[in-house]
């Protein structure tokens, strides 16, 4: 879309709509020419997380980025004040972009991702979205698809006993695993830490205790290999 519509559909006008770009809050627009740009609808959702942002909570644009960066902020937020926090992580890490991936470009690389994509949301794991062209998905659900057809590519496949229902048990324990990592630091955090100091701190630290967890279930895994070749109970 034209800024003429990027402004019709927000409500903003574009000087302010190019100093939310200016400030890192919003993508470069594709530029098909060199006089041309193109906006899309991560521009329309970027433009009203960020308004919330300021109506809701008073955050300027310079306190905005700091938050969405990771930076420390010069002013203090409510204590307790947790309503934006799901906005500035999922911003945080491209979760709340509307971009989708069609299931067609998955299986132009993966032959089974069809197949793999529609067991992964009977399980409850992602959800495949109906468009006039086909199926699509989200970001982070085609990543899922994808990841899979990577393990599929190293020989995890049905012939070799290994369908992806194997692991349905992984949503349960990511549920489990969150739901208590999200207990303990609101347990921990009780109000005295800021909106904006608490999306910092998981923003650093979700990706760290994905790491610290693959290593404990690395670990777990040898554990057992080495249990079942002793006992040979497999």
């Amino acid at each position: 879309m034209k800024m003429r519509e990027l402004e019709e559909r927000t409500g903003v006008d574009r000087e302010v709509i190019r100093i939310m770009i200016r400030e890192g809050l919003l993508p470069e627009p594709q530029r098909p020419a060199r006089n041309a740009a193109e906006y899309d609808e991560g521009h329309v959702s970027g433009i009203a997380t960020i308004r919330h942002l300021q109506q809701t909570s008073r955050m300027t644009l310079k306190e905005i980025r700091s938050a969405l960066s990771g930076e420390a902020l010069e002013r203090p937020g409510p204590a307790s004040a947790y309503s934006h926090l799901e906005a500035l992580l999922s911003r945080s890490f491209g979760l709340e972009h509307p971009t989708s991936v069609s299931l067609q470009s998955l299986c132009e690389r993966y032959p089974r991702a069809e197949r793999d994509a529609r067991a992964f949301e009977a399980m409850g794991m992602l959800t495949l979205l109906p468009t006039e062209s086909g199926c699509s998905l989200s970001l982070t659900d085609a990543r899922l698809v994808e990841i899979w057809g990577k393990i599929r590519e190293a020989g995890f496949v049905e012939e070799q006993g290994f369908p992806p229902e194997n692991i349905s048990f992984y949503r349960e324990a990511a549920e489990l695993v969150a739901r208590h990592e999200a207990s303990i630091f609101f347990s921990g955090s009780d109000g005295a830490i800021s909106e904006e100091d608490a999306a910092r701190m998981l923003q650093i630290a979700l990706p760290l205790m994905l790491d610290f967890f693959g290593l404990l279930r690395i670990k777990a895994f040898m554990t057992n290999i080495h249990r079942s070749l002793e006992t040979g109970d497999r």
